[in-house]
């Protein structure tokens, strides 16, 4: 799956801030992602965040 720093992430399930939307700020081993809704920041292996992606929304402007 092709992420890069900088995309936002719309999850299957919600944060319980009620959010489904995360801004990835770091992509490795492992992705370090942002809450949109609370700012909560969030270290997720790569298996377990990708599993949990419903869909990548990537800011056209920026490429």
């Amino acid at each position: 799956m092709d992420i890069r720093p900088g995309d936002c992430l719309q999850m299957k399930k919600p944060h319980p801030c009620g959010s489904r939307e995360f801004l990835v700020l770091r992509v490795g081993m492992d992705f370090k992602i942002r809450c949109s809704g609370c700012g909560h920041e969030i270290m997720l292996p790569r298996l377990k965040c990708e599993k949990r992606i419903k869909k990548v929304i990537r800011d056209v402007s920026a490429e």
